[in-house]
């Protein structure tokens, strides 16, 4: 098996967690940033590990076989394009793009190449998020019915488009994939910002998934107690998972019992999903086998997290214009 040499790309809040996992999985290579100071900080922490500001020095470098992508969304497309182009499997922070057709496009030329493409859904590698999966594949919550997902915290540096670039692409491939059911259309849309500006910090999305099954999800930058808290309800029983406890995460309740007189915990492996996320990709670049969040994984959340997006700006626009024409009445 040829010998994995991966490069980081952004060594930022999360390209930390990122580096350590490649570092100590003992792949990691050279890590790319433009900040000296963080630079100097993975020379320290990560003995042997070669460090770059400029990414042309991994392109150019025949010897590394993957590149995780770990920079602001924006500058996702055209960085796993250079990449894919310089023949390099990518693993890309999700979104993988937030427009649809750019991540069609950069799927297609990972096929078209035979290169791995990854996205950074991590929640497809939790092990009580597996667990819930066999669960339902096994038929012990009956036919499902509903999905609900709540992922609230506090961001104090809203870097991002929205709130649900940041957060949702975890709730819609974590619901697809525990469900073995793609999202079909956005049904309803909603954001504002409390900080009266153009960036929504709260959004609820409406989604149907295959089969006429429902979800709900929620997302918000402005909440200070964490809750990440995943439900789906079958006609026989109702699964949930709480990301924000520290032990049995995942529980199961029958429909028909009360719930405070039943107690079903569900034992899984416990290990750091970014590990096992980062070791699929390892395995995946040794083996060429598509990864489980793969491109068109990725293409499926950003296409129905850009539909949900329009109807949310359609319906700012619309709320503006009526505004606009109760003042125009009032000064009548």
């Amino acid at each position: 098996m040829k010998e994995q040499k991966i490069a980081v790309i952004g060594f930022g809040m999360w390209g930390k967690n990122i580096v350590r996992n490649f570092y100590n999985l003992e792949v990691l290579d050279v890590v790319c940033d433009l900040d000296d100071n963080s630079l100097q900080t993975v020379r320290e922490q990560f003995p042997g590990v070669k460090t770059t500001k400029d990414f042309h020095d991994i392109i150019n470098d025949e010897t590394i076989t993957g590149v995780a992508v770990v920079t602001p969304s924006h500058t996702h497309f055209k960085m796993v394009k250079a990449m894919l182009e310089a023949g390099k499997n990518v693993y890309v922070e999700k979104p993988i793009s937030t427009v649809a057709e750019e991540a069609k496009i950069l799927t297609e030329m990972a096929e078209d190449k035979g290169l791995i493409l990854m996205v950074g859904h991590l929640l497809l590698y939790h092990p009580a998020v597996n667990r819930l999966k066999m669960l339902i594949a096994e038929g012990a919550l009956g036919e499902l019915v509903y999905a609900q997902s709540d992922r609230l915290n506090v961001n104090y540096h809203k870097n991002d488009r929205s709130v649900m670039w940041d957060l949702a692409p975890h709730d819609v491939s974590m619901i697809a994939y525990a469900t073995g059911k793609n999202p079909v259309k956005v049904i309803s849309a909603v954001g504002c910002s409390s900080d009266k500006n153009d960036i929504m910090d709260i959004t609820h999305i409406g989604i149907e998934f295959e089969g006429g099954m429902v979800a709900h999800i929620s997302d918000s930058w402005i909440t200070p107690q964490k809750h990440v808290n995943l439900l789906i309800r079958g006609t026989k029983a109702t699964a949930i998972f709480d990301d924000t406890l520290p032990e049995n995460k995942l529980r199961v309740y029958d429909n028909f019992i009360p719930a405070n007189t039943q107690d079903f915990p569900l034992d899984y492996l416990e290990i750091e999903p970014l590990k096992l996320e980062c070791q699929h990709f390892v395995n995946c670049c040794a083996s060429g086998q598509k990864a489980r969040s793969d491109g068109e994984n990725g293409y499926t959340v950003v296409s129905i997290l850009e539909e949900a997006e329009r109807i949310m700006l359609g319906a700012k626009v619309e709320q503006l214009n009526k505004k606009d024409f109760a003042l125009s009445r009032m000064k009548v």
